[in-house]
């Protein structure tokens, strides 16, 4: 049997599976790597990895034989693909089980902003509805403008889900898409300033990072919210920060953060912002998916066959 190790935070259920299909050495993290016998490093072939701490050349050189970074999740930003490149190392990822997930966490936390439904249930809990009567009135949902950065897949299932809510749907893309006539823009500044909502939907990386720049949070106005279910990284955190505080913008409803999960304090002092601990994936049916198609990849590798997912 091809030796796979397997780094990362796996649920009992994950480590289950990957015990019965390759009886892999589990590590905690890639610093551990450094603690494993050389021998053993020399025999792995197969990495099942989950987590967004660095993967690069270092730690792959730490193992000679390396074939695949069968890595868990749709974003890869934290793997250094050139370096695989460069060693001959296939990286795979687990695409398309997540994108309904993803899609519904989009809406659910924009729907949340919008119509305060957090502060609401507060409101309610804590006695004000008796003592005060009825909560303040908000803001329609229905027949906005959302602007979508990245109409990949997981933009497209929010865009899809955004359409039965009478949605006047914008898009940024690097190219014009075949679309039921919904509205492009060559520059995401353009987009922002054409709508009430931005939901950024952009894979992580060097490439993206702040794409959502000052210029693009200046151009939304003060009613606008930002979603990001993307990565922190594809935001100026900042710049969103400092618009929030001053209420340049409306607000934000955020899964994902710069340095997870020790985020920005100033997130918590804002009632603006709507908070999910990264979790837009997090659910039973979709993660056994991801942990199955991670394991048929390295399944794939051992039978010589062409990997299901690759990425390089």
């Amino acid at each position: 049997m091809t030796q796979t190790l397997a780094i990362g935070a796996y649920s009992e259920s994950d480590i289950a599976g990957l015990k019965a299909a390759f009886d892999p050495i589990f590590l905690d993290t890639p610093a551990d790597l450094a603690g494993v016998d050389a021998s053993k490093r020399a025999s792995i072939h197969a990495l099942a990895f989950k987590g967004h701490t660095a993967f690069g050349g270092a730690e792959m050189d730490l193992l000679p034989d390396l074939k695949l970074i069968a890595n868990y999740g749709v974003g890869y930003d934290a793997i250094d693909i050139p370096a695989a490149n460069a060693r001959g190392i296939k990286v795979t990822n687990t695409p398309d089980v997540l994108n309904d997930d993803v899609a519904d966490i989009a809406v659910g936390m924009l729907l949340m902003q919008v119509r305060e439904m957090t502060q609401a249930a507060d409101w309610a809990r804590s006695g004000q509805w008796k003592t005060g009567g009825e909560y303040r009135l908000n803001r329609k949902f229905s027949g906005g403008r959302v602007g979508i950065v990245g109409l990949g897949r997981i933009g497209r299932e929010i865009a899809n889900r955004l359409a039965a809510f009478k949605m006047d749907i914008h898009y940024y893309a690097r190219s014009e898409k075949e679309t039921p006539n919904w509205t492009y823009h060559a520059d995401p500044v353009s987009l922002a300033g054409a709508v009430d909502y931005l939901i950024v939907a952009l894979v992580g990386g060097p490439d993206t990072a702040k794409f959502v720049s000052r210029e693009v949070i200046a151009a939304l106005g003060p009613r606008a919210i930002i979603v990001n279910i993307s990565r922190g990284s594809t935001i100026d955190e900042d710049a969103m920060l400092e618009a929030l505080e001053q209420g340049k913008i409306g607000g934000a409803a955020l899964d994902v953060f710069l340095n997870e999960p020790n985020i920005n304090p100033r997130f918590y002092d804002l009632p603006n912002v709507v908070i999910q601990p990264h979790q837009g994936s997090g659910t039973v049916e979709t993660r056994e998916a991801m942990a199955a198609l991670q394991r048929d990849n390295i399944h794939a590798l051992m039978k010589g066959a062409a990997l299901i997912t690759p990425v390089n």
